[in-house]
């Protein structure tokens, strides 16, 4: 995404979360981009609101949770509005932390809604892998050449073209025999 159209996101999204969470102790508001944290994806935004809350963890978290209970109306309001947006954007809520501060760090997410790209669908089991840079690098290549739109889709297409080898089959049917044999057990 060019800088000046980053920008104005930014500029439009910060203004919509002082509009929508009006008094809400909101610390700051971040919209990043592909290559400012691995999770986020090649054609993807995180649009991340920070929550101001008290140092010790009880508070923290009892905070967070009186923010979301309050506000529950809002963010899906919120969220709706970037359903919008012809990009794909991940909205999270969290409060400040410092990386390795041993404190927990509570988080509310609302991915792009059901019918956006890469969604999760009919059949579909949502699945969580940690990925090392080379295998992030390979699904991002994947969505780059236009194979897939996310990294969810990504793997689904790697897994298809491994059930399409015959090796596979092969596997599968060894799979049942050994089944078998333990069931006689």
């Amino acid at each position: 995404m060019e800088e000046a159209e980053l920008a104005h996101v930014r500029e439009q999204f910060a203004q919509k979360v002082h509009e929508r969470f009006a008094g809400a102790p909101i610390k700051r508001v971040e919209v990043l981009q592909y290559g400012d944290q691995p999770e986020i994806e090649p054609g993807e935004l995180l649009a991340r609101v920070i929550i101001e809350a008290p140092d010790e963890e009880l508070g923290r978290r009892q905070a967070f949770e009186a923010f979301h209970d309050q506000h529950r109306e809002a963010l899906l309001e919120l969220r709706n509005e970037l359903d919008r947006l012809p990009t794909r954007v991940t909205l999270q809520f969290t409060i400040d932390a410092e990386p390795g501060d041993g404190k927990g760090r509570p988080v509310i997410q609302l991915g792009q809604g059901p019918a956006g790209p890469g969604g999760a669908g009919p059949g579909l089991t949502p699945v969580m892998a940690r990925l090392g840079a080379d295998d992030l690098e390979t699904l991002d290549m994947l969505i780059t050449v236009g194979i897939a739109s996310s990294r969810a889709e990504a793997v689904r297409w790697a897994l298809a073209r491994i059930r399409e080898r015959p090796a596979f089959e092969q596997l599968r049917a060894h799979t049942r025999e050994i089944e078998t044999l333990k069931s006689q057990f």
